[in-house]
């Protein structure tokens, strides 16, 4: 099985830029974790697909390298992709570039849980199936 890439165009905003006047270190945690949720529904596994059947993923970790800085007005493309999947956590990684050139790079750890009583469970096959070809 093969992960599949999944990938969001980024303008950076005057919004994104911190006083050092790049982007905020903040701001690619918020792109990794929105790109995830957006490859989770575009598989099938939106947020109200979820609640449907009474599932959802925690953060355990998230783990950043900055390589370059972006800039306002910089187009970025972010692609993430599931790397492996274990009993109750899947490994996520990532990749923010600009030009070709590798901006940062990152990984998080998410554990999937019960809506109701917060605690981990099995990820179900038909899930893990939808993010591989």
């Amino acid at each position: 099985m093969y992960p599949k890439v999944f990938q969001i165009n980024i303008k950076v905003t005057h919004n994104d830029i911190d006083f050092n006047g790049h982007v905020n270190n903040l701001k690619y945690l918020e792109w990794m974790i929105d790109a995830a949720m957006l490859h989770s529904k575009s598989v099938g596994f939106g947020p109200e697909k979820y609640k449907e059947i009474g599932s959802t993923w925690y953060a355990k970790s998230h783990y950043i390298e900055y390589k370059h800085p972006a800039y306002e007005n910089d187009d970025l493309i972010l692609k993430t992709w599931i790397e492996e999947v274990g009993k109750i956590t899947s490994k996520r990684k990532y990749e923010i570039i600009k030009n070709d050139k590798l901006l940062a790079f990152g990984e998080s750890v998410w554990i999937y849980v019960d809506f109701q009583t917060h605690r981990p469970k099995r990820i179900p096959k038909d899930i893990i199936e939808k993010f591989f070809n």
